[in-house]
């Protein structure tokens, strides 16, 4: 089952980061978005075709996402969610390669290297996860939360996309570790308002950064943060172990690997 859940994964990553790519080249098309003016911008959001088809395949991939969450552990799943980053690369230079530049061909070799040694760290006794306690959720949500709106509305430097993809990461954070909640059941059900408001927001947010900038800062900056926030929860919250032996240093290779690869991504002007 762990098996299938991080198969489930990586095609959730390659199905959303082609939605962003189609959703950047969208939203760059209309007018200015803002949150002021939300109805008007929902209904120029919702009047472009090409933006909403992008929107139905990345809820498709948000679906496979849950599911994978309720067969392997959020560290896992983050990891390989994570590796998508270079899908989003080939995605956003529309198939010709040849467009990118070193750095960003090094990041594609290192997020399909981090799959890779991934890879090779799942063998022996499955990793477990258990449920963790309701007051440090709420802590680690109001802090990604905070930090979101610390990025939109105090910081005065950085690139603007790379500013809102930052904040946009931080909700989608958000909804991925309510995802995980929610598949605990029970109580947790309750964490489908927090589910429901990060996506929404960190949607929201990303259709800024797009139009603030390329695909590659604003997605490369939002696919690192809501990858490592929710990866370093997973150990955080949910008190996943990393594997002992060799089976542990692969998978902290894999992470890091991952995580570097968006960070060179979303470092392009």
């Amino acid at each position: 089952m762990l098996e299938l859940g991080l198969c489930l994964a990586l095609v959730s990553a390659i199905t959303v980061n082609w939605a962003y790519a189609r959703e950047h080249d969208a939203a760059a098309e209309l007018p200015p978005l803002s949150f002021r003016h939300w109805r008007e911008s929902l209904r120029e959001l919702l009047g472009a075709r090409k933006w909403v088809r992008a929107f139905a395949v990345e809820t498709v991939g948000f679906l496979l996402y849950i599911a994978a969450l309720r067969l392997a552990p959020l560290a896992l799943v983050q990891a390989v969610s994570a590796s998508g980053i270079a899908a989003l690369a080939v995605f956003a230079s529309h198939g010709n390669v040849h467009r990118l530049s070193s750095r960003e061909r090094a990041a594609v070799f290192l997020a399909v290297a981090g799959l890779v040694l991934l890879g090779f760290s799942l063998t022996g006794e499955a990793q477990k996860d258990v449920a963790p306690h309701w007051f440090w959720v709420f802590v680690w949500l109001a802090s990604c939360a905070a930090g979101a709106l610390i990025a939109v509305r105090v910081l005065p430097f950085g690139k603007p996309a790379a500013r809102y993809g930052l904040a946009a990461g931080l909700l989608f954070a958000i909804g991925d570790i309510s995802a995980k909640l929610v598949g605990l059941g029970g109580a947790w059900l309750a964490a489908i308002v927090s589910l429901l408001v990060g996506y929404g927001l960190g949607t929201s947010t990303l259709q800024g950064a797009f139009q603030r900038g390329g695909a590659l800062t604003a997605a490369g900056i939002a696919t690192l943060t809501t990858n490592a926030v929710p990866m370093a929860a997973g150990f955080a919250l949910f008190d996943e172990q990393l594997p002992p032996g060799r089976r542990g240093v692969l998978q902290v290779a894999a992470f890091a690997s991952v995580v570097v690869s968006a960070t060179l991504l979303g470092r392009r002007g």
